[in-house]
C-alpha cells in the first residue's frame, strides 16, 4: 500500500519555502498545507525581525490557524521552515508540539539567507518519535531576497530521495 504525504511549511515573506515546498508536492502527489498563524506578523521587515527574535529567544508559540489535513492521516509528513535565529520560525515549532509522530516518517526542509543554525536539528528533536527522513537545507540570497543560491539539481535529489519513501 502506498503510503501518504503531507508537506507542511511555513514561509513568511518571498515565499522561498513555500517554492521548495511545492516543488516537493508536486513531484511526490502529496497534500499541502500552509502553516498559518492566527495572529499575523507585521508587514515591517524590520519589526518581525525583532519580534522574530524575541519568540524564539523566549520559546514562544503562537497559536495557528486551523489545518486542513490532520498530520495523524499521513506516514509521511514534510516540514518547511525559513530560518529564524539560527532555528525554525516559531510557527512550525508550534505544528511540530502539536502532533504524534510516533510511527511517522519526517522530512524537514529549511531556507535561509546563508545562516542555517541548528535549525535541521531542531525539527528532529521537535518531532521527537518520528523516523528521520532525508533533510535538505536550500541558500537564498543574504540580502533578504527570493535568489536561489543552492543549486536546482541539489533539491531534485533531495526530492529523488523522498519520493523513495513514499
Amino acid at each position: 500500500m502506498a503510503k501518504k504525504m503531507l508537506v507542511a511549511y511555513y514561509s513568511w515573506s518571498n515565499g522561498n519555502t513555500e517554492k521548495v515546498a511545492e516543488q516537493l508536492a508536486d513531484a511526490c502527489g502529496a497534500d499541502l498545507e500552509r502553516i498559518e498563524t492566527v495572529e499575523p506578523y507585521p508587514e515591517d521587515y524590520d519589526q518581525t525581525v525583532q519580534q522574530g527574535q524575541d519568540e524564539v529567544n523566549s520559546g514562544f508559540q503562537p497559536e495557528l490557524e486551523p489545518l486542513t489535513h490532520d498530520p495523524a492521516d499521513y506516514d509521511v509528513i514534510a516540514v518547511g521552515t525559513p530560518t529564524w535565529w539560527y532555528t525554525m520560525a516559531p510557527a512550525v515549532s508550534t505544528f511540530l508540539a502539536g502532533a504524534d509522530w510516533a510511527g511517522k516518517t519526517v522530512v524537514p526542509f529549511m531556507t535561509n539567507g546563508g545562516w542555517p543554525g541548528s535549525v535541521i536539528d531542531d525539527m528532529f528533536d521537535a518531532a521527537g518519535d518520528a523516523a528521520e527522513g532525508p533533510s535538505l537545507e536550500v541558500r537564498f540570497d543574504s540580502t533578504g531576497g527570493s535568489r536561489q543560491e543552492t543549486p536546482q539539481h541539489e533539491i531534485d535529489q533531495w526530492v529523488s530521495s523522498v519520493k523513495c519513501l513514499l
